[in-house]
């Protein structure tokens, strides 16, 4: 059973925030519907370490009854902190590869979805060779007929990350034998801090993002205000509507045409019941009301 992008009401958006599996699929499937969500994301293994949870495929499939039957968009999983491609220590790339293969063959399980993941940082090799290293993990994980998509995401750029521009993610879906399985997913905070000004030019970053990479590959949002100025390149997600991105962007985010059909994942410092009031104000903006 395939969950797809188109499930829900089209008048209605995929939205949603990053939930904890520590009680099981199923049970994050319930919390999305309690604070009135109808995607989310989810770290696939600790995401400060490498271990996994034990596979429950009933769950799973809980999950998939749950999310059929309540009309969710796709669900954008996330691969952990720790998962660097590019690193120049050879344990830590094995770990990367053996951790993104293992948590493809798991999504599997809940087929038609996304896995996302922070393309890392080349701690001084280069972003070329960062870009390669990249290209070679990714050419060695993916498969042939698998059904999730892999979301590269952008990045703010702070110290050696590889994906602050378009360009470095274009160079990795180049370099990729199965890019048909690739995607983008665009992070509004990382963005900013990188450089591209989604609050005053949206317009003009989504022609930048067609013309380097092509709109069809932008696939899923993660919607956060900064706590920085543009182009600062930190990284300090902020709560929508208190950072220097400001609610107005995420207003217009959320009508264009282009954007509004994605699933867009919440990661602002909040706990469920902040998360509640933002997936509520982006759906009162979506229909136009005022925040």
């Amino acid at each position: 059973m395939s969950v797809h992008a188109n499930a829900h009401a089209a008048d209605e958006l995929a939205i949603g925030c990053h939930l904890s599996v520590a009680q099981g699929y199923a049970a994050m499937g319930e919390v999305a519907l309690s604070i009135g969500a109808n995607t989310f994301s989810f770290f696939t293994r600790n995401p400060r370490g490498g271990n996994v949870r034990p596979l429950d495929v009933d769950d799973m499939r809980r999950l998939r009854m749950l999310m059929e039957a309540n009309g969710f968009g796709r669900l954008v999983a996330h691969a952990p902190y720790t998962m660097n491609l590019c690193s120049k220590k050879e344990d830590v790339v094995v770990f990367a590869r053996r951790a993104m293969a293992q948590d493809l063959e798991r999504m599997e399980f809940l087929p038609g979805n996304y896995y996302n993941f922070h393309p890392g940082s080349h701690v001084g090799q280069g972003s070329d060779r960062g870009v390669e290293l990249i290209c070679d993990a990714l050419n060695e994980v993916l498969f042939e007929g698998q059904a999730t998509t892999v979301l590269l995401e952008t990045m703010a750029g702070k110290g050696t990350e590889v994906g602050r521009t378009f360009e470095e993610l274009a160079k990795i879906l180049d370099g990729c034998v199965h890019d048909e399985l690739l995607g983008v997913c665009l992070d509004t905070c990382h963005v900013w801090d990188g450089g591209y000004d989604v609050q005053g030019d949206l317009d003009g970053v989504l022609d930048e993002f067609d013309r380097v990479l092509g709109l069809e590959r932008l696939k899923a949002l993660h919607l956060n205000d900064s706590k920085n100025s543009l182009g600062a390149h930190k990284d300090r997600h902020e709560r929508l509507g208190e950072g220097h991105i400001g609610l107005e962007a995420f207003a217009r985010i959320v009508t264009d045409d282009r954007l509004r059909s994605l699933p867009m994942i919440l990661e602002t410092p909040n706990e469920l019941e902040g998360y509640a009031r933002e997936i509520s104000l982006l759906r009162r903006l979506a229909r136009g009301g005022e925040a």
